[in-house]
Order: C-alpha cells, then structure tokens, then sequence
C-alpha cells in the first residue's frame, strides 16, 4: 500500500522488440516508484528457440530476449509468462506490445478474466530507447488526464520523454497510418528515386493521414501531426522502420516477390503493420467512397496485392484528388 491506496501492478502483453524494450523501460521504472509493483510481468507468444529451449525459458534464465532483443538486459523483475491470463491477473494496467492483427483475438480471451477498473494502453513501436537514445512519445486520452499523466509517469526517464494530449484517435491514427506511408518510402527507395521523391512522399503521405484521420473522426487536432506521434514518427518510420525496409526489397525485385514471403525472410519471426493496415485503410475508402481523396494510400494497397507496379507509388500522382467530396475540404488540405 502507499498512501493508503494500492500500488499499481503492470503487465505487458508482447515479447517482441519493442515488448521487450517497453518491458525493460518499465520495469526500470517500477523499480524505483513508490506506487507501483515492483515486478512487470511479460507474456510470451511461446517459441522454441534453434537450441530446443523454450523462449520464455531462456528470458527469465538470462534476463534478454535472445531473438529479439540480444544483448540487452530487461531488468531482475521482468518475469516471463507464456500464460496469458496468468500474467495479467493480478495486473491492473495492461500494456499492448502486440501487431494490431492479434489485439482482437487477445482480448477476446481477455473478456471477463481482468480485475476490475483494469486500464490498458497501446504503443507505438520504437528501438533506440533500448539503447538509451534520446526518443519521445506520446500518450492520447479523453478527459481524464490523471490517468494519462500516470501513464506517462510509467514510461518517462531522462533519455524517453513522454508527452499526453487529449486526442486519443489522433494519436491512435498517426501510430497506424504511420505504416502505410513507410512503405511508399521504401518503395521510392528500392527504385532509386532519391531524397527529393522520398521528401515528396512523405510530405503528400502526411497530408493524406491528417485528412483521412479528420474525416474518420472530426474531434482529431491539428496539433497532434506535430507530436511525437505525428512527424517525428512518420519521419523515423520512413527512414528506419521495418515496412520501409521490406517495402524497398520488395521495389528492388520488381514486385515478383510477395510481401509475406519477403516478411518471412527479411524478419524472422517479426510482422509487418503497412501492409495489413493499407488493406484496411482500402476497404474503409472503397467503403466511404474516397478513393479518389486519398491516392497514395489507395496506391499503396494496390501495389502491395500485385494490381499496380511499384513504380505507381510516383505515378499516382497524375490523378488530381476530387476535393470536392468533403466539404470544407481546405481544412483539411
């Protein structure tokens, strides 16, 4: 107890980079916070490693993850669990480190197992802070500040600077979309098109981010594009992220290999976001009717199914967006 009040006990559900990276930076942090639980427990999608032993195993033995994140220490109270419900039960905060495509599928299994008032937060990826380079991230909420601040509380140190804004699905859309545009990165690296086109992309692939974002959810700020979550995200994710860099390979042989096969061999064991989420964003504009408002990311899931060439990503850009359908639409654009 501190202060009368029970200390706050986390969880982090997934074990891959950046789960184990998010484990550590907690867990630092438990460790010296008086309100919280010392131990973090980290749920595993259990794996057998070359050497026959199990992953979790072979975590809690050396204290790293030996396959995704070698060389680092997670820290003596990073406990990991294979069992799902067994390593939220005595959570009260839950952290989601998980590719978007599983989260459903977890909770499903998660109804009705948690205690209640548990809160849950989902991140955005990120490596350098397992290094301890200078990073920063943002947390959205709705109202409640109290809760987001002690969020932010969790995650902050010297070298990991966290900020909060009351703009939850900005923040939410800025982690997604975030991915779609880093594959249009990667493919105007692997056809050798240079740093002016790439600029360019990014630059259009923002735009198109702000005003699908506003379209879905009128309530989205201006200023959360220039968050962490926003520019800062899309510029790293564009130049570093794993979509771009598999994106480029996938430019580089033409097309002619998938994008699952290339995930398989490029990643090892690790997923791709841009490509799911391109097909996702597609069915909402087909949906909705927009496709001609938003031609990058249109292009993108086009490209990434074989419909289109990769040298469309530059190609798109002959058709001129009917801004007509929204009005109002220089808010947007």
């Amino acid at each position: 107890m501190e202060n009368g009040h029970a200390k706050n006990r986390v969880a982090v559900i997934g074990s891959g980079n950046w789960g184990s990276v998010a484990s550590r930076l907690i867990a630092s942090n438990t460790a010296k916070l008086p309100s919280f639980h010392d131990e973090v427990r980290m749920w595993v999608f259990e794996e057998i490693l070359p050497t026959g032993k199990k992953l979790s195993e072979s975590i809690n033995q050396a204290n790293e993850n030996c396959k995704y994140l070698p060389g680092i220490k997670l820290g003596a109270n990073v406990i990991a669990d294979p069992d799902l419900e067994n390593a939220v039960k005595d959570a009260n905060m839950l952290v989601f480190v998980t590719p978007h495509q599983f989260v459903e599928d977890i909770c499903k299994k998660l109804a009705g197992k948690l205690r209640p008032g548990t809160e849950a937060i989902s991140l955005i990826k990120g490596m350098e802070i397992a290094v301890e380079k200078f990073s920063e991230a943002t947390i959205g909420y709705k109202k409640d500040k109290e809760v987001a601040t002690r969020w932010a509380k969790l995650f902050t140190t010297p070298y990991f600077l966290v900020s909060v804004v009351e703009d939850i699905e900005g923040v939410e859309l800025c982690g997604t979309l975030k991915n779609v545009v880093a594959i249009a990165a990667g493919l105007v690296d692997g056809l050798d098109m240079g740093n002016n086109t790439k600029a360019a992309i990014m630059r259009i692939g923002l735009r198109e981010m702000r005003a699908f974002s506003k379209l879905l959810s009128p309530t989205v700020r201006d200023n959360t594009f220039f968050e962490s979550c926003g520019v800062a995200d899309l510029i790293t994710t564009c130049l570093g992220g794993r979509n771009r860099r598999v994106a480029e390979a996938f430019a580089r042989n033409g097309g002619k290999r998938s994008f699952d096969e290339l995930e398989a061999e490029m990643l090892h064991g690790q997923k791709l976001q841009g490509v799911s989420t391109a097909k996702e964003v597609y069915e909402v504009l087909t949906y909705r009717g927009w496709q001609e408002l938003f031609p990058l990311l249109s292009t993108v899931h086009e490209i990434c199914i074989g419909q289109l060439p990769p040298t469309s990503i530059v190609e798109y850009s002959e058709h001129t967006p009917n801004l007509s359908i929204i009005s109002g639409s220089n808010a947007y654009y």
